[in-house]
């Protein structure tokens, strides 16, 4: 399946939100969805639901207008919407029967999310009475209970303790191995690199880069190294001095690390024959590369 979300614009009132804003997610694997506050993220998510309508554009599935009947959507918001005072299998049961579940498919789909959430336990208490990440895996499991085609996540490990989020995690892998695609907006950029191939930076209500992390990554100047060893101190002084006409700037980067910024890309395969011709005991060198944290900052400061 192909979800595209094809030039929307989108104004309340005097205030243009989308200003042609173009995505595209696949089935079996994960785009990350990113901006800061208010950039259009919230609003590109409720187009794609249905809740709010394009000025201009479209959302299309596999090429034709989404059929809103007849794909399945789940939503995880990052303002959970659960009732407190209801018991957990009544309320899981009533919205999965709100997407067109029958009674007997909706209990049936109740018991197999919370075995799966290793809560079957807490079926018949109310939602109150769980903890903060407790009720954060009923808020998943309400979420999948209708076996999404697409799957919609705004910061699904808020607040969850590292072993809620494992299990998280894993869930969260199995549907998109199953197939499905996978919408992920989070702040939390270390869990969009393990999830998200692929991501679009929303900035002002535009699209300030997309594309494959990967190929994001690689388009920056990849001529400094960092080089990992117990012998750091001496690789600085034998590379000023072994070529000092194709290196710019040495430093120690702390833990063992040596960054060696070069005049050009171009010389890395010769500075990696002369450390490997040494008697250094070197654990790691690879190219400097920005992190998803540096670029989200780049594309998402004010005037980008």
């Amino acid at each position: 399946m192909e979800l595209k979300v094809e030039n929307i614009f989108k104004s309340f009132g005097e205030k243009e939100v989308l200003k042609d804003i173009s995505i595209t997610a696949h089935g079996g694997a994960a785009l990350g969805l990113l901006g800061r506050n208010g950039a259009g993220k919230t609003t590109t998510i409720r187009i794609i639901m249905g809740v709010f309508f394009p000025d201009k554009g479209k959302v299309l599935v596999d090429g034709k207008q989404i059929d809103r009947n007849n794909i399945r959507i789940g939503y995880m918001p990052e303002e959970r919407g659960l009732y407190p005072k209801i018991k957990i299998c009544d309320q899981l049961a009533y919205l999965a029967q709100l997407r067109g579940m029958s009674s007997k498919e909706s209990q049936k789909a109740c018991d197999k999310w919370l075995e799966r959430m290793s809560m079957s336990e807490y079926k018949n208490k109310k939602l109150e009475t769980l903890s903060k990440g407790n009720q954060q895996k009923i808020q998943l499991a309400a979420t999948l209970m209708c076996n999404p085609q697409i799957i919609i996540l705004d910061e699904p490990f808020s607040g969850l303790d590292p072993v809620n989020a494992m299990l998280l995690k894993d869930v969260i892998k199995e549907m998109i191995a199953g197939g499905a695609v996978v919408l992920f907006s989070s702040h939390q950029m270390n869990y969009i690199e393990e999830f998200c191939e692929s991501i679009a930076i929303i900035n002002q209500g535009k699209i300030a880069v997309d594309g494959r992390i990967s190929d994001i990554k690689r388009s920056y100047p990849r001529d400094r190294i960092a080089v990992t060893s117990k012998d750091f101190e001496k690789i600085s002084p034998f590379v000023l001095q072994k070529m000092p006409d194709d290196i710019t700037d040495v430093k120690n980067d702390g833990e063992n690390t040596v960054v060696i910024k070069m005049k050009s890309p171009d010389f890395k395969n010769r500075l990696f024959a002369e450390l490997s011709q040494q008697d250094f005991d070197i654990d790691c060198f690879k190219v400097c590369e920005p992190s998803l944290n540096d670029i989200f900052v780049q594309y998402t400061e004010v005037g980008v």
